[in-house]
């Protein structure tokens, strides 16, 4: 039978990677001095995750489960959709440096170029250096002529917005919005599993040999959503609002409202289940609590991914006991009814679901 998984993560040493990692998350980096990346449930050609607990462990990939239990492990109405791809990449980034400005394409123009979907993501901060921040969007009334300019004269920087942080801010960056990880700054990232990045902008940096690294200005254009553009529209979600009691179940909500890619607001409560994001994407809750919590998951058709990013827990089914310490990520199969968990003092968890 199925059961909550663990898997193992793969780690990215990035140039621009850090510590925190390993130290604020005790993921096991090893020896990599700088670990900008870890991908902890994937389902990126080259970038399969493994299972690393229970009965499946070291023989079976995600792939191979999704293969074999379908809608068990994913949900019905989720396999119906996305059949055997894994819909979700979930990941920890930690930057020390400025991220170069980014922007990934949507799912209409990622199928045009490559067959693929687009890329969705939200940004769930973790921790913050004094002074960190993220740069979400650019300012209000930058048209496409003014972003051209700016890309020959080497200033696209001045055109972003830039939003300091603080842990526990979250940001959702729907595709087509330009982006950039600010240094200093710890995230959990849940995001479309798609790695089509295109860089527009890398704050004018150069090697050692003065080359400066690849920018894809060209493939960006189109994929950029300019304020007054039809297809910022096209993504909605709402945000915030009252958390779930307790005991009551995860449940889904349709009503749904356009909010602008940027800062999401939502209301914290302890011991309970809070309400943090509602997309076609993905949805986000947040869990922090001392108190035994009961899930129960039979108004929804989907699986469940904890990460856990303060505390430990322990997490009971009718037959067995896991546990997730910070840093930790499990997902729960779809066919999985409820689940006890239960807090070694405070902790606190993000909860994801389609």
């Amino acid at each position: 039978m199925l059961y909550p998984l663990k898997f193992k993560p793969f780690f990215k040493e990035k140039i621009w990677g850090g510590d925190k990692i390993r130290k604020l998350l005790h993921r096991p980096v090893g020896n990599m001095d700088h670990c900008g990346e870890s991908w902890e449930i994937s389902a990126i050609e080259g970038n399969v995750s493994v299972v690393a607990n229970g009965f499946f462990a070291e023989d079976n990939d995600l792939n191979e489960l999704i293969e074999v239990y379908m809608g068990d492990l994913l949900g019905d109405k989720v396999y119906d959709q996305y059949g055997l791809g894994f819909p979700l990449l979930i990941k920890y980034i930690d930057a020390t440096d400025d991220l170069s400005v980014q922007v990934h394409p949507d799912d209409q123009l990622a199928q045009e170029r490559y067959g693929m979907n687009g890329k969705t993501e939200m940004w769930y901060v973790i921790a913050a250096d004094k002074g960190a921040g993220l740069y979400v969007g650019f300012k209000d009334g930058v048209t496409r002529e003014q972003y051209c300019d700016a890309v020959d004269a080497g200033t696209v920087d001045q055109l972003l917005k830039f939003h300091p942080v603080k842990p526990g801010d979250l940001f959702f960056i729907p595709a087509g919005t330009v982006h950039a990880i600010g240094k200093g700054v710890l995230l959990a990232e849940i995001q479309q599993p798609s790695d089509v990045t295109y860089r527009i902008f890398d704050w004018n940096r150069v090697d050692e040999q003065g080359n400066s690294r690849e920018l894809h200005v060209d493939e960006a254009f189109d994929a950029i959503h300019f304020e007054g553009d039809k297809a910022k529209a096209e993504n909605k979600t709402t945000n915030g609002g009252e958390g779930d009691d307790a005991s009551s179940n995860v449940s889904e909500n349709s009503d749904n409202t356009e909010i602008p890619a940027g800062k999401v607001n939502y209301e914290e409560k302890f011991n309970t289940t809070s309400k943090l994001l509602r997309s076609s994407f993905f949805n986000l809750n947040e869990i922090y609590f001392e108190n035994p919590l009961k899930k129960t998951y039979t108004e929804i058709d989907s699986f469940i991914i904890y990460m856990c990013i303060e505390g430990h827990v322990h997490a009971f089914t009718d037959d067995e006991q896991f546990e997730l310490r910070t840093g930790e990520v499990m997902l729960v199969p779809a066919c999985t009814p409820e689940l006890n968990l239960i807090p070694e003092g405070k902790s606190r968890l993000l909860e994801i679901y389609l």
